[in-house]
């Protein structure tokens, strides 16, 4: 099977799971392979730290003192999260040391994210920059934090109950969904370079045009449905009893998908409340 998420792509390569056991029979190594338990618990590790990050980086952000340092420390985290994403991805065994600073790296890019886009609602409604930012940013970022973990539940139940079943058909449409996301994103960049922002602005927070807005509630309903993927290979590596090590990975990879929904919700969410 292949998988939306390209995180995933190892729990597609079975054949590599002995060379990362040593060599050794799989049923001589039973305790030392991934578990679901195990799985929540490095996924757990990892969204806490991701969340202590950008609680840091949105102090920073509100500080007057350090607010300077609040974009160096956003665009830091993101291309470190960037480097570190590619690096654990084409090397799993890695993913026990690196993904929680992976984690860290993406919690100080969400934090100023956050921050920003809550001031630039608070701009375009009118409201003051500082303490009406605040109070938009803090209603924004929770109302996007709970959609997030209840959508999350809501897939998982779905997979779980099997009222959602990823079968072939159900794989090809999200991924089709992924990758014309991604090839869109990158014509809207190169568009903008040249000075054509008709594409790129449908990712601006304060956009609240009804087809932004659609393009946001596409993004929404593509990033939910690659959890369904998600969770479905990490049943599979389970199953396969994968090296231990393909816990974190497990990890990683849903917080990769986890970080993506949620800043398309506080992107729909920023829109909305702008065009109100």
């Amino acid at each position: 099977m292949r998988t939306a998420n390209p995180t995933l792509s190892a729990f597609g390569r079975p054949q590599t799971w002995a060379d990362a056991h040593g060599r050794k029979s799989l049923a001589d190594t039973n305790a030392n392979v991934m578990t679901i338990g195990g799985t929540v618990t490095a996924t757990s590790i990892l969204l806490g730290v991701c969340v202590a990050g950008a609680v840091v980086s949105w102090g920073l952000a509100n500080s007057a003192t350090y607010a300077h340092l609040s974009w160096p420390i956003g665009i830091g985290g993101m291309i470190l999260g960037l480097v570190l994403g590619l690096v654990i991805t084409f090397k799993p065994t890695t993913a026990r040391f690196l993904s929680p600073v992976y984690a860290a790296a993406e919690g100080l890019f969400l934090g100023v994210f956050s921050f920003f886009v809550g001031n630039a609602v608070a701009a375009k409604t009118g409201a003051e920059a500082g303490a009406g930012g605040l109070q938009i940013g803090h209603t924004l970022i929770l109302q996007a934090v709970t959609l997030t973990f209840a959508i999350t539940a809501g897939m998982l139940f779905a997979y779980a109950s099997g009222i959602v079943k990823p079968g072939r058909v159900f794989r090809t449409v999200v991924m089709s969904g992924v990758i014309g996301a991604m090839l869109f994103f990158v014509v809207a960049l190169i568009m903008s370079i040249f000075g054509n922002n008709t594409l790129i602005s449908v990712y601006s927070p304060t956009n609240g045009g009804m087809i932004s807005v659609g393009f946001s509630v596409l993004m929404v309903a593509i990033a939910s449905l690659v959890l369904v993927l998600d969770f479905e290979f990490i049943a599979s590596g389970v199953k396969a009893q994968a090296p231990k090590h393909m816990e974190w990975y497990a990890g990683f990879s849903l917080l990769v998908t986890l970080v993506w929904l949620y800043i398309e919700l506080l992107r729909l969410l920023a829109k909305l409340r702008s065009g109100d």
